[in-house]
């Protein structure tokens, strides 16, 4: 077995997705009326996938912890998987895991969602996962999962790794109070602004990160166009956004995650954790599904 010091592997856990993006929308659909999109791209998704592919182009070794159908639209998705890079020796194939299909319209910078999850999140190599002897930390790319598996958190503590947790936008799980309670134990917590004003009821991305701290020992609050802040020990920082052209702004939050997770793994002080994710971020942003960039740009 590795030593903890000598460990530098990340599991990323949480569904993956079959993302039906459509993009160049002047408005979102209306009911009963047809809209035209000028582009559409099908490609995997999911916050945990787009993390850790993010993660591998950074050379960062990681492994995926899902589940994956054994119908087309899985089969598709987990080609572009097996491209990426990600490790996938604990991906459960299962007949209930798909399809999971996310239909995303975008508008200029913003983005709607439909969603059809399928099947349990929980997935039949965790403990495996857990085990691995290169793991050093565990990134939960969706309160939905830890949801699910209200244990991850102290099962992935008493295997000496450190956690990350996406809250990630679910209208049925945001609001609940006892959010913050279930996520005790997490290390770095990753809300972007609509979730953190769901948590905290502030709108205030400074009073809601100064909220959030007494529950982590870091935040860092993903404000898009605004930039991101960090506290960590006490201290906040603001880091401004970079201007790019934005093309589809889906997955540059689980994208801003993973150059955050690889630099904060590497030590690196907290000015350069923000740089690295909005850098990460930034890059997810110029072109259609959250990981595109990874298979076009080196």
């Amino acid at each position: 077995m590795m030593h903890a010091e000598t460990r530098s592997a990340v599991l990323s856990i949480g569904r993956v997705y079959c993302d039906l993006i459509f993009t160049g929308l002047g408005h979102l659909p209306v009911l009963g009326r047809e809209t035209f999109a000028e582009g559409m791209e099908i490609a995997a998704g999911g916050g945990a996938f787009i993390a850790a592919a993010h993660l591998a182009h950074a050379r960062r070794k990681v492994a995926l912890v899902s589940r994956l159908g054994r119908d087309s639209l899985s089969a598709s998705v987990e080609e572009q998987v097996c491209e990426s890079g990600v490790d996938l020796r604990f991906v459960e194939h299962a007949q209930d895991a798909g399809p999971q299909v996310t239909v995303a319209a975008v508008v200029g910078q913003d983005r709607a969602f439909l969603t059809r999850r399928a099947g349990p999140a929980l997935p039949a190599t965790l403990d495996a996962a857990l085990d691995w002897d290169e793991a050093r930390h565990l990134h939960i790319a969706e309160y939905a999962t830890l949801h699910e598996i209200p244990d991850l958190v102290s099962r992935a503590k008493e295997k000496g790794l450190t956690v990350s947790l996406d809250p990630s936008w679910d209208a049925t799980l945001i609001y609940d109070p006892s959010l913050l309670r279930a996520c005790a134990g997490i290390d770095l917590f990753l809300p972007n602004l609509e979730e953190a004003e769901a948590i905290t009821g502030s709108s205030d991305p400074q009073v809601a990160i100064r909220k959030l701290s007494l529950a982590f020992p870091t935040v860092a609050l993903k404000g898009g166009d605004r930039g991101a802040w960090l506290v960590s020990k006490g201290r906040l920082l603001h880091a401004p956004a970079e201007t790019v052209p934005v093309i589809d702004t889906t997955g540059a939050g689980d994208a801003f995650n993973a150059g955050f997770i690889n630099a904060w793994l590497n030590g690196a002080a907290e000015e350069a954790c923000l740089t690295a994710g909005i850098r990460f971020g930034s890059l997810a942003v110029q072109a259609p599904g959250g990981a595109k960039l990874l298979t076009t740009n080196d």
